[in-house]
């Protein structure tokens, strides 16, 4: 079983950026496909990006198209989840998680402990 340990958390203003990181461990990093997931303060856990095993395919949720980029590093076994133009509205506990290529939470059987993000002025 792979273990997953997100960094790179922390405050924005409105409009910064911001790098997420997800190392892994255990496993056998580049068969997996990898998502991003984050869970609002008082809401559901929801989809935000996934990327194949391969790193060559790509899917996000509407509300992050355009300002979010994941990316796939198979030889530092680590995924990245570039955030830009970043909202109040992003502001969450991102999990990044191992399995199949899909944006359903069901597909990911490994999952990691979570690292906040917080936009604010």
């Amino acid at each position: 079983q792979v273990q997953l340990v997100e960094s790179g958390g922390g405050l924005v203003q409105p409009g910064g950026s911001l790098r997420l990181s997800c190392a892994a461990s255990g496993g056998t990093f580049s068969r997996y496909a990898m998502g991003w997931f984050r869970q609002p303060l008082g809401k559901e856990r929801e989809f935000v990006a996934t990327i194949n095993w391969r790193g060559d395919a790509t899917d996000y949720a509407d509300s992050v198209k355009g300002r979010f980029t994941i990316s796939k590093d198979n030889a530092k076994n680590t995924i990245y989840l570039q955030m830009r133009s970043l909202k109040p509205e992003d502001t969450a506990v991102y999990y990044c998680a191992a399995g199949v290529f899909t944006n359903t939470q069901i597909g990911y059987d490994a999952w990691g402990q979570g690292t906040q993000v917080t936009v604010s002025s």
